[in-house]
Order: C-alpha cells, then structure tokens, then sequence
C-alpha cells in the first residue's frame, strides 16, 4: 500500500518543514516540497492545515485488563488512545494476575495480541505480587517480555529490596520505572496536605511522602548503575532532587503529568474527578514542574490515564477511588495551556509526547524522515471544543478537565502505514 500525504507541516529534525510525506507499506519513503509524481493508492491533502508528528506514546497508563474490564479494557483504552494520536501506550501492572512472571505477563499479551489497535507495550511488576515488598521479579525471564518493571500504585518501601531490584534489572538490561511513595508517611489522607485540605477538613498526603523515596532511588540508581524513571513527579523537591541526580551522572529520567502542570490545589472541588495519586500539589509545586519541563530536568509528560466505574468516582474526594483518565484530552490541555500563552514551544511538547519517551524506553520510531516507521498522527491546531466525558471512547468519564475549552485535535492516527483512527 501507498499512501501520500500531501502539504503538511511536518515535525522533522526536531523542527517544522511544510513538506508531503511519501509512504510505502510501513515505511516512510520520501519528504520533499512536492511528492505527487509518486503513485499513491491513498492520498491525504493537509492543505498546510494540519501538522503531522510522530505517533505520541504515553509510558504510563492503566487498562485494566486482566482483572478489571469494567473499568477499562485494553479495546477500548486503545481506541481512545488512538483518537488521542498514540500510536504506543505502556499499560502499569495493577493487574489481576499481576505481570509477576512470564505465565502471568501472558495473560495480559495474549488479549493485546487480540484487542489492540495500537501498540501496547507492558510492564510487568518489581515485586512478586506488586506488593512493594519482599521478594523481586525474576527480571532476567521478563526483560525481553516487559517494556520496564514497576510496581505503579505501590513504593518499594525497603532499601534493600530497591538496591537488589536495580543491581537485578541492570543486569538484565531493563529499566525501572518508580512509583515513589513512603507508606509511613501517608497518614491517611488522601489529597495534598495544603490550605485546601486544612481548610475543608480533609486528611492531607505531605510532599515528603513523594521527595523522600526519589531521594533515595537517585542515590541508589548512582551507586548500581540501574536505569531509573521517576513515575509522576508532582512536587519542587522532587523536581530539584532529579535535576541535582542528573547533574551527578545518575541515569535517572522522570514523567509529570498534564493535571500536575496546569492545575493545583487551589483549583479542588468536592468531586472525585479531581482525585488522583499523587495528588494535586500547590501552586509552586506545579511552576517547579513547569520549570523543569522548560530545563529538561522533567523528559516525559504521560498522562496516569487511570478509569475507574462511575460509582467508584461518585463518593467525593474523601472515598473516591484515587485516578482519573487522560489520553484523550493530554494534548489538547497541553497545547491551550502552556503553548499557546507561549510558556513551552510546540518542538518541546511534541518531544516530550512522542521522542523522549521512545528514547527512554527503546521503543522503535519517533522521527518522521525516510526509513523510519511510519507511526503518525495530524493535529489540527486550531480546532476548538469543549471538555465532554461522554463523548470520550474511553469507560473513564472522570477527569478534571470536564467543562475546558480547549485547542486542537487528532485527525488522524497511523501505525506502520495503516489508518487506525481517521476524521480528516
């Protein structure tokens, strides 16, 4: 099959060219100013309105299946991520059976060899049973299996068990990617312990929780050597630990999230779709974050796309379940907010969505330019609409974003040369 893109404006070389996009079967054939003395069977003419980048990857979401399909299913989770112009999520290991071994990973593959529309790259846990204790992973068995080992959701609480984790997986070749959270810290609560927890009553969850664990995983990735990926970073200490890490030469990388950037605990209202973990911080936690994504000390934005039932998210923000979705508006929200009022660039957003992952990861692609994959999608910048949770393809309906009016929108999705999502 052979598809010509025609008049896009295209992200190549880290830049924006106004070039046609020449594909043959899977690959890209050709760039240049004018391609339309090739053969195409299909033709899409941008008519320089749309802007193609690499297919965004998102290195952190959940879809629940095995274990939670009515939450989420990996058929669904991928349509909307497709929608969204992912062509690569990387689903966490809060699975039922948790992706502990190989026999279990196998569970989850198999309905990824069936139900995925795009490419769904898992991790399995670092713990056995993904309980943030005791005995690890078998990491050599799964590291040609997994993208990376978490136990999202849970803090490896012990040192030792980090320190045998990192020395296990660097000697595998894999990558550990860290929800950091000290469990005797947390107290019981349940949004950031600020003005807005204090004011209304609530039970808060302290910075430290977050900054102490990453505190020390920096030291210990230095001291094995480990690949280490800092999970949802939400607070300033965590922001300076990680910069202060990467000064000294630890191969620590890290992800924030598009609520962490653009919303803070002032903006709480008693609903659960304003509750995730970790939770919304302060206003200066979230400017630390947006300096770090302006310094390169933050090198991913994913988005903890995270559905739960809408029962489970009606019991406000005390007793609702911690998680809220996001493929599906992380772009959008990201380029209304801190592109347009020119705070980043759209090269470093498109970057953090779609390069900077792959490159963490080792997962293929991330360049539009001949011999690469062609895994795309095209934005319409200047598309405007509002935040509606039901007219999400995701089960999620929970999101902080409901109501925003925002810019832009994925008309078109490719994986290796086939549509997967197309309203151009």
């Amino acid at each position: 099959m052979r598809t010509l893109i025609k008049n896009a404006v295209v992200y190549s070389g880290g830049n924006f060219i106004r070039s046609d996009v020449y594909i043959v079967d899977s690959v890209i054939h050709s760039l240049g100013i004018s391609l339309s003395h090739f053969k195409a069977e299909r033709v899409f003419d941008f008519k320089n309105r749309y802007y193609l980048f690499p297919g965004l990857v998102d290195v952190h979401v959940h879809l629940r299946q095995p274990g939670f399909s009515y939450k989420e299913t990996i058929l669904t989770g991928t349509r909307a991520a497709a929608r969204a112009g992912y062509t690569a999520v990387c689903p966490m290991p809060n699975l039922n059976p948790v992706p502990d071994s190989p026999e279990n990973l196998k569970a989850e593959l198999d309905i990824i060899r069936k139900d995925a529309v795009i490419d769904v790259l898992p991790f399995a846990s670092i713990t056995k049973g993904r309980r943030g204790c005791g005995e690890c992973v078998d990491f050599s068995s799964l590291a040609g299996l997994a993208v990376g080992f978490s136990d999202d959701g849970t803090g490896v609480q012990e040192e030792s068990v980090m320190r045998a984790a990192m020395k296990s997986c660097a000697a595998a070749g894999g990558i550990i990617s860290a929800h950091c959270e000290v469990n005797e810290l947390l107290s019981g609560g349940y949004i950031h312990d600020g003005e807005y927890c204090k004011n209304h009553g609530h039970k808060g969850i302290s910075s430290e929780s977050e900054w102490r664990q990453i505190e020390r995983d920096c030291r210990l990735a230095l001291e094995t050597g480990c690949r280490y990926h800092v999970c949802h970073i939400s607070t300033k200490e965590s922001v300076e630990i990680i910069r202060r890490a990467k000064a000294q030469g630890a191969p620590v990388t890290c992800e924030t999230a598009p609520h962490y950037l653009t919303l803070c605990d002032d903006d709480l209202q008693e609903n659960g779709r304003f509750k995730m973990n970790p939770p919304l911080r302060s206003a200066q936690d979230r400017e630390a974050l947006i300096e770090g994504v302006k310094d390169g000390t933050v090198d991913v934005i994913a988005t903890d796309h995270a559905p739960h039932s809408a029962e489970e998210k009606s019991k406000g923000l005390k007793d609702s379940l911690m998680g809220v979705v996001g493929l599906e508006t992380a772009f959008p929200v990201l380029y209304t907010r801190l592109v347009k009022p020119g705070v980043i660039t759209l090269e470093r957003l498109v970057n953090m969505m779609a390069v900077r992952p792959r490159e963490i990861f080792n997962i293929e692609g991330g360049a539009i330019e001949p011999g690469a994959p062609a895994d795309l999608c095209a934005y319409d910048l200047d598309y405007q609409y509002t935040v509606d949770p039901n007219e999400f393809l995701s089960m999620g309906r929970s999101t902080p974003f409901e109501g925003w009016q925002l810019s832009s929108t994925n008309v078109f999705t490719m994986l290796r040369g086939e549509c997967v999502y197309e309203s151009v």
